[in-house]
C-alpha cells in the first residue's frame, strides 16, 4: 500500500499501525486525539512544521 499525504491519520494508523512510531519520532504526539483522525497527512504535517514529503518518504520506506 503507498501512502499518500492526503490520507487521514486515522486511515493511516487503521491500515499500517506499526508507521505510528514514525509520526511519533517526527513530534507528532497526539495521535490519538480524536481530531488528529480526521486529519490529513499533509495537514497535520503543516500544523507540526514538518515537511510533508520527507515524512511521506519515511512512511513509505
Amino acid at each position: 500500500m503507498e501512502i499518500k499525504k492526503d490520507m487521514t491519520i486515522g486511515e493511516l494508523l487503521e491500515s499500517a499501525p506499526e508507521k505510528a512510531e514514525i509520526l511519533l519520532e517526527a513530534g507528532m504526539h497526539c495521535l490519538g486525539c480524536p481530531a488528529s483522525q480526521a486529519e490529513t497527512i499533509e495537514e497535520a504535517c503543516e500544523v507540526h512544521g514538518l515537511d510533508v514529503d520527507e515524512i511521506i518518504e519515511k512512511l513509505n520506506a
